[in-house]
């Protein structure tokens, strides 16, 4: 194997890049703006620049790179072509073939939904390190999540599995989901989606106290009451638990992972929002699964820049240290 990868998250705000030996060792981490302009038509030949250029910096040659891994925002298939990414403004694309025409000496690039990514990046250095099975579950503006069965992703018959968020958990709701449906995971374990919940349990309990009825409700205030034994607050949390417990319980009768991660802005907020989740699984859950383990990501925002460089490699064997130093080898 090449001693050197990189791996790219490709985000609708920015775009994270990470040159990584491939012992494992996070060398270099920057980011790039996200250059939406004519339909993202830029956004490929950015990332290839700012490669280009790091390795300029580094005097690295393309005979030691291993490849390049990416991360993006929606369904991806198993050749890398993305099946409409709406967040970067593009149609269908077959991102190595564009990439490689763009820079021909990539040797190797593989692509997947930037959650995937994710979770492999949680598995190869983070929260589930040692599984080869696990699905990850991000929460914050969506509900997102990523499936990886024997270290390999799985991403369905049409790039769109693990969309999670979309499940339908309350039939009877009358507002729309953003994408059309009703009912949907993610209209309330979102963040918004917490701040609806919040909403919906102060009107019914008028006369609870709450420190909720303070200020602008987000779900940062939320999880903070709770912690402080609010009861509105916990409340909200025990709905939320017992959504997402249910939700994952379908999930591990599909899947049958070895670990549940959850991930995402919201789960900063840690044992507050794992341990609803995981007291409602465990209630719910079929018999011979119901001890799957749940831990919180520990790589944020780093784990799509990991899994994409992790993505290159059949196999991991990762080491303490490298051959040699990184300054002797970059002259940092």
């Amino acid at each position: 194997m090449k001693p050197y990868a990189f791996g790219v998250d490709l985000g609708g705000n920015a775009i994270k890049i990470g040159l990584f030996q491939t012992t494992g060792n996070l060398v270099e981490k920057w980011t790039i703006p996200t250059r939406l302009e004519d339909h993202g038509s830029h956004l490929l030949s950015d990332v290839v620049d700012a490669i280009r250029a790091k390795m300029e910096e580094h005097s690295l040659t393309w005979d030691v790179v291993e490849g390049v891994g990416m991360g993006v925002p929606g369904p991806v298939d198993q050749d890398g072509t993305v099946m409409r990414c709406v967040n970067l403004g593009w149609d269908i694309l077959n991102v190595p073939k564009a990439v490689q025409e763009l820079e021909p000496a990539i040797e190797k690039l593989k692509v997947a939904n930037d959650v995937n990514a994710a979770t492999l990046g949680e598995m190869w250095q983070g929260g589930a390190q040692w599984n080869n099975s696990a699905v990850m579950v991000t929460l914050g503006v969506g509900v997102g999540s990523g499936i990886v069965v024997d270290n390999k992703v799985f991403v369905g018959s049409t790039g769109a599995a693990g969309e999670i968020g979309h499940m339908c958990v309350n039939p009877k709701e009358t507002e729309r989901c953003t994408c059309g449906n009703y009912g949907c995971l993610e209209q309330y374990c979102s963040d918004t989606g917490l701040v609806h919940i919040a909403k919906m349990v102060l009107e019914e309990l008028p006369e609870a106290p709450s420190m909720l009825r303070e200020g602008e409700i987000t779900p940062e205030s939320i999880c903070q009451a709770a912690k402080k034994g609010d009861i509105a607050a916990s409340e909200v949390m025990e709905r939320f638990g017992q959504l997402m417990g249910q939700a994952l319980t379908a999930v591990a009768c599909t899947v049958n992972p070895q670990v549940f991660v959850i991930g995402g802005q919201m789960a900063q907020a840690g044992m507050v929002i794992l341990k609803p989740i995981e007291t409602y699984f465990r209630r719910y859950a079929f018999h011979a699964f119901r001890n799957t383990p749940f831990v919180l990501a520990e790589l944020g925002e780093d784990a799509g820049i990991y899994g994409s460089v992790r993505m290159l490699f059949d196999e991991v064997k990762l080491e303490e240290e490298p051959e040699l130093e990184k300054e002797e080898e970059l002259d940092l």
